[in-house]
C-alpha cells in the first residue's frame, strides 16, 4: 500500500540533509533537526535556520484528510487546475458517523444520511489519484498509523491530531485544508522553523500507569499553549520501554499542549509494530538507516545543551492522571482526585465511561481495559455506569472481536460503536433525560471542552487512560482510586481490582476481512464531478476578493470574545458537521459558542447599524450587506483545538477582515492567513481592555505591510474620543502576498 521507493528516497534525502546540516550548524543534531533539514523544499540555506523566526519551505511525503475537512480542502483543490495530487494522499470517512445505538444501526444510517457527501469524496478522490477509506474503515489517525506512517517521514493532515504518527517516528503536522491543497498542488508547506522541546523519559511504567498518563501529566505542566511553536521530542530508556502505540497516544495528545507535533526515535518497539502490520520491508529500511532516525549520541548525553527546552519524567514514579473538566490541561493525579472534585463541587457520580478513539484504541489499550472489565464477573461486581467503546479501525475491531475482547465488554453492558470518531467530536446522540442536569463522564479521548462530547454545557468531561476509565465505570464514581480503594460486591464483600494487564500486539497477529480501502484508478481524467447547485451539503467555492490596496477604515466590532475561544466555539461540530462542504450554510454557526465580553452571553452581539442584539452570523451578514467590514477581538490562545479551517473561512466569507487577539493557537493563525485575513496580536495585551462595544476601527500601515513591522489600530469610541495602539503580526513575505491576493489559493492561481 505504501511505495517503498518513496521511503528509500526519503532516507536518501535525510542522509544528505543530515550531513549538510551538521556542517551548516557545526553541532550534533536532534531527531527533529534531521527530519526537518531532510525535508527542505529549497536548497540548504547559507546559514542555520533560526528557530521561531525563519519561515521555511518543507516538502512533506504525504497528505491525509478526514471527511469533515476533506470536503472544503477538495473543493479548493478542484480550483487548482491539477490532474492528480502531487504527493500521495488519502481521504478517511470517520467524522460524519453519528454514535447513537451501536455500530449495526449507526453505520447504515450514516451511509444514507451522508450519501451525497461520501459519493462526492469518493468521486473526487478517484479523479485526482487519492486513496479513499470508506465509512466504517476507521479513524484517520489509527488507519494512518497501521498503514502509512513510517520512521523519519514527514506528513501533514487536515486534523489537529495528525501528530499521532509521531509514535512511529514521523514528523506529522496538523494543518488547515489550504495547506493540504498547496502540498497536493506541488507547492511547499510553509512553516516557521519550530523550536525543539526535549522530554527525557526514565524508568519504566508499572501498575495502573500508562502512556496516556505521560501526556496528561505534561499537559498539566505546560498548559494548552505551553508547546506552541515547538516540536516535542521524546527520548531515553523510558521511551524505548514503551509500546509503539503508546508512543502514538502521547504524540496524539501533543495537540492539547499546542505543539506543532511530537516525535519518538526509531526503536525495536516500532520495528515490532511494523512487522505486525505487515510492513517488514519498511522496518528493514529503517534498520539500515537507524542512525538517521534518532538524536545524535551527543544530544542524548547532554540534552540541555541541544534542546530549546528540556524536562525529565520518571515513568517508574508516574501515577495515573485524570484531566478536566472543561480543559485537557487541568491535570490531577488519581490519588488527589476525590479532594479536587469535592473542593470544586464537581459531580462525583459517574454516568458514562467511554474508551477508544484515535487516541486510545490500540490492541494494548483494549486488552488492558478488558483485563479490568472481566473482573466484574470474577469479583461479582455490579457495574454502575454506561460503557461505550469506539474502535479505531476495522483491523482493530476485527482482531479484538476475534480475540473475545468485545464479549468481555458486552458482559459489563458495553456498547460498541462504529469505527469512527463519534462521541470524541460531538457525534453522539446521548441518551439523557435532562441535558441541563449537572453530570460527569470520563473518556479515553483527547479533548474535553464544554459541549465537546454531547453538546451539553452541564456535562463535566474528564480524560484518562482506558483502564482508569473502565475501573471508574465499574465503581460508578470519579472519586474511586483503584490503587487503594475497595468496591463492595453483590455479596457485600470488599474487593480490590487487580492491576491491568495486556498485550502490546495480538499474540495471534492482526487480521481483517475488508479494511475498507478503495484505490484510485490509474487514470481518473474522465471522471466528472457534479455538485447540485441546490444542495444543502455541498457548494462550489468562489474566490475571495483581493485587498484593494488601501488601509482598512470604518470597521465595526463583530464580537469581543471573552476567555477560552476554541475552534469549537468559532465553528461548532456536532450537528453542524453536515454543512462542512457548504460554506454559506455552515457560516450560520460563526462564533455561536464564544462569550461576548459585554454581556456574558453566547451568540448575542450588538449590531451597531440597528442598535439591536442578534446572532453573530446574522449581524455579520448585515454588515456585509451594507458594505461594512468587521473585526473580531479575542483573548489568549485564540483558536486552540481542532484544525478546522472553517473557523477561518466563515468570518472571511461573512465580511470580517481581521482578528485581533492576545495570542493565537498555531494552526488557526495560519488558517486565517491562508484565507486572506489579518491575524493580529495586541503589542500590549492590556489593550484588550480598551476595546468597547460601540467602537469602530481603522487598520493603518497596510500600504507598507512588511515582515516584522507592526501595524497600527486606530480606535474610534462612540463618545468621540480616539486611541491609537500598535498591533503585531507574524506575516512572512509570502504570507503578505496571500493577503494582497485575497487568499493563498488566489495567489497560487496567479502564479
Amino acid at each position: 500500500m505504501i511505495d517503498l521507493n518513496l521511503i528509500r528516497e526519503t532516507y536518501r534525502k535525510l542522509s544528505s540533509g543530515v550531513d549538510s546540516a551538521r556542517k551548516l550548524t557545526g553541532r550534533a543534531l536532534t531527531l527533529t533537526d534531521k527530519i526537518l533539514y531532510g525535508h527542505l523544499f529549497d536548497r540548504m540555506p547559507a546559514s542555520p535556520l533560526k528557530k521561531g523566526v525563519d519561515y521555511v519551505n518543507f516538502q512533506p511525503d504525504r497528505v491525509a484528510m478526514q471527511d469533515a475537512t476533506a470536503q472544503m480542502a477538495l473543493l479548493q483543490f478542484m480550483t487548482a487546475d491539477r490532474i492528480t495530487s502531487a504527493v500521495p494522499a488519502t481521504v478517511h470517512c470517520d467524522h460524519l458517523i453519528l454514535s447513537k445505538d451501536g455500530v449495526n444501526e449507526d453505520l447504515p444510517q450514516a451511509l444514507i444520511t451522508n450519501k451525497e457527501v461520501f459519493d462526492f469524496l469518493q468521486t473526487v478522490s478517484a479523479k485526482y489519484g487519492i486513496g479513499f477509506w470508506k465509512p466504517g474503515a476507521g479513524i484517520i489517525h489509527q488507519v494512518i498509523f497501521e498503514n502509512y506512517a513510517f520512521p523519519g517521514g514527514m506528513m501533514i493532515g487536515t486534523d489537529s491530531h495528525t501528530p499521532n504518527a509521531g509514535g512511529l517516528g514521523m514528523v506529522a503536522i496538523g494543518v488547515g485544508g489550504a495547506d493540504a491543497v498547496d502540498v497536493m498542488s506541488g507547492m511547499p508547506l510553509e512553516l516557521k522553523m519550530p523550536k525543539v522541546f526535549g522530554v527525557e523519559l526514565t524508568g519504566k511504567l508499572n501498575g495502573w500507569a500508562s502512556p496516556k498518563d505521560v501526556i496528561l501529566k505534561l499537559a498539566g505542566i505546560l498548559t494548552v499553549k505551553g508547546g506552541t511553536g515547538f516540536i516535542v521530542e521524546y527520548f531515553g530508556e523510558g521511551a524505548e520501554s514503551m509500546s509503539c502505540t503508546g508512543k502514538g497516544t502521547i504524540c496524539n495528545m501533543g495537540a492539547e499542549i499546542g505543539a506543532t507535533c511530537s516525535v519518538f526515535a526509531y526503536d525495536t518497539k516500532m520495528k515490532d509494530f511494523l512487522d505486525a502490520t505487515k510492513r517488514s520491508e519498511i522496518a528493514a529500511l529503517a534498520d539500515e538507516n537507524a542512525h538517521l532516525l534518532c538524536p545524535d549520541e551527543e544530544v542524548m548525553k547532554n540534552p540541555e545543551a541541544y534542546y530549546d527546552q528540556y524536562i525529565k519524567i520518571d515513568l517508574s514514579a508516574l501515577e495515573p492522571y485524570v484531566n478536566g473538566p472543561f480543559s485537557p490541561d487541568v491535570a490531577t493525579p488519581v490519588s488527589k482526585l476525590a479532594d479536587f472534585l469535592r473542593k470544586n463541587d464537581y459531580p462525583e457520580k459517574l454516568e458514562v465511561g467511554l474508551i477508544g478513539s484515535c487516541t486510545n484504541s490500540s490492541y494494548e489499550d483494549l486488552t488492558r481495559a478488558a483485563s479490568v472489565a472481566k473482573q466484574a464477573g470474577e469479583k461479582n461486581l455490579a457495574v454502575k455506569t454506561e460503557y461505550v467503546i469506539t474502535p479505531g479501525s476495522e483491523q482493530i475491531r476485527f482482531t479484538s472481536e476475534r480475540d473475545g475482547l468485545f464479549k468481555t465488554f458486552d458482559e459489563i453492558g458495553g456498547v460498541v460503536m462504529a469505527n469512527a470518531c463519534g462521541p470524541c467530536i460531538g457525534q453522539w446522540a446521548r441518551h439523557m433525560e435532562d441535558p441541563t442536569r449537572k453530570n460527569s463522564i470520563i473518556t479515553s479521548f483527547n479533548r474535553n471542552f464544554a459541549k465537546r462530547n454531547d453538546g451539553n454545557a452541564s456535562t463535566h468531561a474528564f480524560v484518562a487512560s482506558p483502564e482508569i476509565v473502565t475501573a471508574m465505570a465499574l465503581a460508578g464514581s470519579l472519586a474511586f482510586n483503584p490503587m487503594k480503594d475497595t468496591l463492595t460486591n453483590k455479596e457485600g464483600k470488599e474487593v480490590m481490582l487487580d492491576e491491568p494487564t495486556g498485550h502490546e500486539l495480538p499474540p495471534n497477529g492482526f487480521d481483517v476481512k475488508d479494511p475498507g480501502f478503495l484505490a484510485p484508478p490509474a487514470d481518473g481524467s474522465a471522471i466528472n464531478i457534479v455538485v447540485n447547485p441546490s444542495s444543502e451539503r455541498l457548494q462550489l467555492l468562489e474566490p475571495f476578493i483581493p485587498w484593494n490596496g488601501k488601509d482598512l477604515t470604518g470597521i465595526r466590532l463583530l464580537i469581543k470574545a471573552k476567555g477560552k475561544c476554541t475552534t469549537d466555539h468559532i465553528s461548532m461540530a456536532g450537528p453542524w458537521l453536515k454543512f462542512r462542504g457548504h460554506l454559506d450554510n455552515i457560516s450560520n454557526n460563526l462564533l455561536m459558542g464564544a462569550v461576548n465580553a459585554f454581556n456574558d452571553k453566547t451568540n448575542s452581539v450588538k449590531n451597531q447599524s440597528t442598535g439591536e442584539y442578534g446572532e453573530v452570523s446574522t449581524v455579520a451578514r448585515d454588515y456585509k450587506s451594507r458594505g461594512i467590514g468587521s473585526i473580531i477581538v479575542g483573548d489568549e490562545n485564540y483558536g486552540e483545538g481542532s484544525s478546522r479551517e472553517h473557523a477561518a473561512m466563515e468570518p472571511r466569507f461573512l465580511g470580517a477582515l481581521a482578528v485581533l487577539v492576545k495570542s493565537f493557537a498555531r494552526i488557526h493563525e495560519t488558517n486565517l492567513k491562508k484565507q486572506g485575513m489579518l491575524a493580529l496580536t495586541f503589542a500590549n495585551p492590556d489593550d484588550y481592555n480598551k476595546i468597547r462595544e460601540d467602537d469602530t476601527f481603522d487598520i493603518l500601515g497596510l500600504e507598507t505591510f512588511s515582515p516584522g513591522v507592526p501595524l497600527t489600530l486606530r480606535i474610534h469610541h462612540s463618545d468621540g474620543t480616539e486611541e491609537t495602539i500598535p498591533v503585531n503580526h507574524s506575516y512572512g513575505a509570502l504570507q503578505i502576498k496571500w493577503f494582497k491576493a485575497g487568499s493563498a489559493l488566489n495567489y497560487m492561481k496567479e502564479g
